[in-house]
């Protein structure tokens, strides 16, 4: 049955991504939700940078986050971005899964897709999930469409927060400045 709704948080406006002339941000902020299997969120595309949105969403009980993602490479930039790009994208999720203690769904799209410029972006693919220590275990291959199951044992995760407890030990007296814009000088 349907459990409740989320909307994308973070709207990128980036070549080939210009959400920002499409969508609104989201509205109804970072969701949790209960289900027979366990607690879930879920959260979409560009807000897997954000270590804000995993930490709200795993404070409300999430013990899984999941990333729906259409992310990948232009095609001109791969050679010279390609693996740093990647490796950034992988480590953001597996980071998410280490700070909040939680597994975390990366789904990504695979295949090319063309633009009217005759650019377009091919998405990685390489769907993958990890464990709440950060290690991947399970991977699918670049090219590979499909469903994987795999079992998530979610007593690892109170293992895990008791070994590493981040939530434990947050300062949130010191936190404050979270909410401060940073100027970097982009007009946006």
């Amino acid at each position: 049955g349907y459990l409740g709704k989320y909307r994308k948080m973070h709207i990128p406006d980036d070549p080939r991504y210009y959400e920002k002339y499409y969508f609104a941000p989201g509205d109804l902020g970072f969701r949790a939700w209960d289900t027979s299997r366990g607690s879930l969120g879920v959260l979409v595309c560009w807000d897997q940078w954000y270590p804000e949105a995993a930490r709200l969403t795993a404070l409300q009980g999430a013990e899984v986050l999941f990333y729906p993602t259409a992310i990948g490479w232009h095609p001109e930039e791969k050679e010279t971005h390609g693996a740093a790009q990647h490796e950034a994208w992988e480590t953001m999720q597996r980071s998410h899964a280490v700070a909040n203690g939680c597994y975390v769904v990366a789904v990504n799209r695979t295949g090319f897709e063309p633009d009217p410029t005759g650019g377009g972006i091919h998405f990685w693919g390489c769907s993958f999930v990890v464990g709440p220590d950060g290690a991947v275990m399970h991977r699918m291959e670049a090219e590979e469409e499909g469903v994987a199951v795999v079992d998530l044992d979610l007593d690892r995760i109170a293992e895990q927060r008791h070994g590493w407890p981040f939530f434990r030990d947050r300062r949130v007296d010191a936190y404050a400045n979270l909410t401060l814009r940073f100027d970097d000088g982009d007009a946006d």
